[in-house]
């Protein structure tokens, strides 16, 4: 089965910077859609299936962490922030809130391009793993990969953006098993681009708070101090 042309939504209100983008993009094969800012997207990333965002942080009306955070509440797209701070702060603020990479300004263009390139990839993974509508078990809580959604014992479910998804996957794909940063970096992301160990922790933190609201009192993600993380529950 021939995989659909990749479709990307740049979101940049500077003029110059989209029309880069888009040109450069389309030149590498994509299917580029282009907007000044985050007015009505949410229909247009369902209408011409779009893969990846690339969303500017600081947009006219609503910016781009808050567009994350409403996309990510419904929504699998990928999304990498892109902005001109280079921060420690923004680019965790950036991931807590559900994206799954952040570049800085200026950014090379072949350095974005293998970014998007790999957030595709996972992507298109993680919904092929959709179709299969594998369920895990665990500690009456159950991973849906066909939804991306945590259920917990009450029923409620929780959505996982890409990074979260792919991370607690790992872990208990791996269950028993300690896991450094590096071995789950490998497994959820392209580590040579971006080698940043804090984002494994910035997704570990977001998803046992996940756990948190409806467990508290079990510890689903061990934390092996001078190895990484482990995920200690029984899973079927």
């Amino acid at each position: 089965m021939v995989e659909q042309i990749p479709g990307l939504l740049v979101i940049e209100d500077e003029p110059i910077t989209r029309a880069q983008l888009v040109a450069h993009f389309e030149h590498e094969g994509y299917r580029v859609f282009a907007r000044a800012d985050a007015e009505g997207i949410e229909q247009l990333i369902v209408t011409h299936q779009v893969d990846i965002c690339l969303l500017d942080i600081n947009l006219p009306g609503r910016d781009g962490l808050t567009v994350t955070r409403e996309l990510r509440g419904h929504s699998d797209v990928g999304i990498i922030l892109v902005t001109s701070k280079d921060e420690q702060i923004d680019r965790i603020i950036g991931l807590e809130s559900g994206a799954d990479d952040y570049v800085s300004k200026p950014f090379d263009a072949r350095e974005l391009l293998s970014r998007v390139k790999g957030l595709l990839r996972r992507v298109r993974i993680q919904a092929r793993q959709k179709a299969k509508g594998v369920t895990r078990h665990f500690s009456d809580w159950s991973l849906n990969t066909n939804k991306r959604e945590l259920k917990a014992p009450n029923g409620h479910c929780l959505t996982l953006s890409t990074g979260e998804f792919n991370l607690l996957l790992a872990l208990i794909d791996q269950a028993g098993e300690a896991l450094t940063r590096d071995e789950l970096m490998n497994k959820i992301r392209n580590r040579e681009w971006y080698p940043d160990d804090r984002y494994i922790d910035v997704l570990v933190g977001q998803v046992r708070r996940k756990f948190r609201q409806h467990s508290p009192d079990q510890t689903f993600i061990s934390t092996i101090h001078g190895k990484g993380y482990l995920f200690s529950s029984t899973v079927s």
